[in-house]
């Protein structure tokens, strides 16, 4: 997932929102906020004692953007990318968390999730430069050569990050925009904020109650484009994340080429699958295993999702439509349960 890229999920659980408009929503109670970030957007509903100041939450996701962000060449990550050192380089703890938990999601799924699949990322198009055409194949070689969770290690204290090859390049836009998610909503905490909503791009977490007085429902879009209901899921002190290929890819030659990456291949993935949503106590953690699903693919991806428990909704694009699949861990979220 790249950072331009936007989920395929709408909140439905707050008053105004674009696909339910939720009866006796209590307006006067509930503050919202709304933005840019990350190339995308970002929506906040939330209740608190005291109302949340723009420039909280703009420092909150400024300092995000300022720790991983691959767009910013003064961010610790574009630091750590552009140096030619293999020692330890000295980063904030909150990153090397996060490149530590992708390194476990890498170990988990044998390297379909893998965060140094930046230079496959940017050789196929969806990174910071521009690219025409397909990479040919020694490019591809080339890039494939320092792609591999093996060669990045963290260590969280000190916080640092080392790399055994000066081209390795880390790509966080993958669990990026949930941990941004995960620190804006942790804001809200500390804010003592009872009841909360927090969306960057379709990257979804809540607390408490929505304005209904209710549960708050997560809409997940059928992914043709259309903006159209799926299924409804009712979360509590919950997060969900979808990771799909139907709005960002490119089209060469008449080809059309995914903006997912299998780290393993060098190659976009090409399969049946449309979106895969996963609901996880934290975002980050199911921005993460949503583009690690993706990655799988129907068969691999249900049956990892299966084995671990995961709560996971899969979409399978066919003839007349889309095949729905979830695992039995995420009956309980489903509103109207029975396909």
């Amino acid at each position: 997932m790249t950072m331009l890229m936007r989920r395929a999920l709408r909140v439905t659980g707050f008053c105004g929102a674009v696909l339910v408009l939720l009866a006796g929503c209590d307006r006067d109670a509930y503050q919202r906020m709304r933005g840019n970030t990350m190339g995308t957007y970002y929506a906040l509903t939330m209740r608190c004692p005291q109302p949340i100041a723009s420039s909280d939450i703009e420092g909150v996701l400024d300092a995000v953007n300022a720790a991983m962000s691959t767009y910013l060449p003064t961010s610790e990550l574009s630091r750590f990318n552009d140096s030619d050192s293999t020692d330890w380089f000295e980063v904030s703890e909150p990153l090397a968390r996060l490149v530590a938990l992708a390194g476990e999601l890498s170990r988990q799924s044998d390297g379909a999730f893998d965060v140094t699949v930046g230079p496959l990322v940017n050789l196929w198009g969806f990174g910071p430069g521009k690219q025409t055409g397909f990479p040919d194949s020694v490019a591809l070689e080339h890039a494939r050569s320092v792609v591999g969770y093996q060669h990045v290690e963290a260590r969280i204290q000190p916080g640092a990050l080392r790399k055994d090859e000066a081209r390795v390049y880390v790509d966080l836009s993958a669990i990026a925009k949930g941990y941004g998610v995960d620190r804006l909503l942790d804001m809200l905490v500390r804010a003592q904020c009872t009841d909360a909503m927090v969306d960057i791009g379709g990257e979804v977490a809540v607390r408490g109650i929505s304005p209904s007085g209710k549960s708050w429902r997560i809409g997940i879009e059928v992914p043709d484009g259309s903006s159209t209901v799926q299924r409804v899921l009712e979360l509590d002190d919950r997060a969900v994340a979808t990771s799909g290929d139907y709005r960002n890819f490119i089209e060469r030659d008449g080809v059309r080429v995914s903006h997912t990456i299998d780290a393993r291949t060098g190659w976009p993935v090409n399969h049946d699958l449309a979106s895969v949503s996963v609901v996880m106590p934290d975002a980050a953690l199911a921005d993460g295993y949503a583009t690690l699903l993706h990655v799988l693919g129907p068969e691999d991806g249900m049956a990892f999702a299966r084995e671990r428990g995961i709560p996971a909704l899969l979409l399978l694009r066919r003839a007349q439509g889309f095949e729905e699949r979830y695992t039995p861990s995420l009956e309980s979220y489903l509103v109207n349960a029975t396909p």
